[in-house]
């Protein structure tokens, strides 16, 4: 049996990386990262993608309410370590305690993109033209 080929993740993969996004979200939100920046800051954690061997997490956070999401990340960043311990007793099952890497998520801000761009003047009126009149029949 060959290995896929495709650079799709794999049910393993996603499973964990949802299990790992579950455990950091409790350790937030717990309080128990004593950092000023991340005890005062709001973190949402969209998604955890997983290494194929399962040893690197990369979890993509959005601080709200900040305008400045680099100081965050730096901050989660430079607390990845003791973070990785307090994720130990949620994460049992695991054979190696993954390495957790922060990143900004910045899905957030493509979705306004797209959607200011669906707003703008340009493509309402494209969109209202496509409507167009119709015939006597209705159709």
């Amino acid at each position: 049996m060959s290995k896929a080929t495709s650079s799709a993740p794999s049910q393993r993969m996603l499973r964990v990386g949802e299990q790992v996004r579950a455990a950091l979200t409790q350790v937030l939100q717990r309080g128990e990262v004593r950092d000023p920046l991340i005890e005062k800051t709001v973190i949402s954690i969209s998604e955890v993608r997983m290494s194929p061997d399962l040893k690197i997490a990369t979890a993509f956070v959005t601080p709200l309410g900040i305008a400045d999401h680099a100081a965050t990340i730096e901050a989660l960043n430079r607390n990845a370590k003791y973070i990785r311990g307090r994720l130990t007793p949620h994460l049992r099952q695991m054979k190696y305690m993954p390495e957790v890497r922060f990143r900004d998520d910045t899905s957030f801000d493509n979705y306004k993109k797209i959607d200011d761009l669906l707003k703008s003047p340009e493509v309402v009126r494209d969109l209202k033209d496509e409507d167009g009149p119709t015939d006597k029949d209705g159709a």
